[in-house]
């Protein structure tokens, strides 16, 4: 299993990234997650992406090709992933399946999760309480939603293209969800 997930902020990814790692065995690489903990750890690439998350800005793409990059070397030859969060970009797709090409591998799917704006903000908003995330405030959710509809949206045509991509409502309940993607996979 090698999938990517698709959707904006607040879609459900990374809820049902780490379901199906749990339940397939695969590593649930969450760019957002590893970058929170960078940011933590303070360390030099975690100073380095602050600015950018802090704003709602994509962080630029040689840090995250690195660390992607980085990680998927680290896997055990022929295990499964789940990227949550990456790529969000037609360029960063790109950079992968060069990337994937090189380590001999391929995608075997992308999902995307379809929320409506007033779902997504109300998800968010609670999270932002829940969680205390910076990158969770109105003003900076607003703007999450407008980056990810100019740079990720156009992913949603290119994965389709490549005959990868599977659409899922994302608003019903998490296993309602779930138990689709579970179809995926044995499909």
């Amino acid at each position: 299993m090698r999938w990517v997930l698709l959707g904006p902020p607040g879609s459900g990814k990374g809820t049902q990234a780490r379901k199906l790692a749990e339940t397939y065995h695969v590593a649930h690489l969450s760019t957002g997650d590893i970058l929170r903990r960078e940011v933590a750890e303070d360390t030099p690439l975690g100073q380095q992406a602050r600015s950018y998350m802090d704003s709602g800005e994509l962080v630029p793409d040689v840090l995250i090709l690195d660390m992607i990059r980085k990680r998927l070397s680290n896997l055990r030859n022929g295990s499964g992933y789940v990227l949550d969060g990456f790529p969000r970009t037609q360029a960063q797709a790109e950079a992968l399946d060069s990337m994937l090409g090189e380590l001999g591998q391929t995608l075997d799917r992308v999902v995307l999760f379809e929320v409506g704006h007033g779902e997504i903000s109300k998800r968010l908003a609670g999270r932002a309480v829940e969680e205390t995330r910076s990158d969770d405030s109105d003003t900076i959710v607003a703007h999450r939603i407008d980056v990810y509809r100019r740079q990720t949206e156009p992913l949603v045509d290119y994965y389709r293209r490549k005959g990868l991509l599977a659409r899922l409502n994302g608003e019903r309940p998490i296993d309602t969800v779930f138990s689709e993607i579970q179809q995926l996979a044995t499909a």
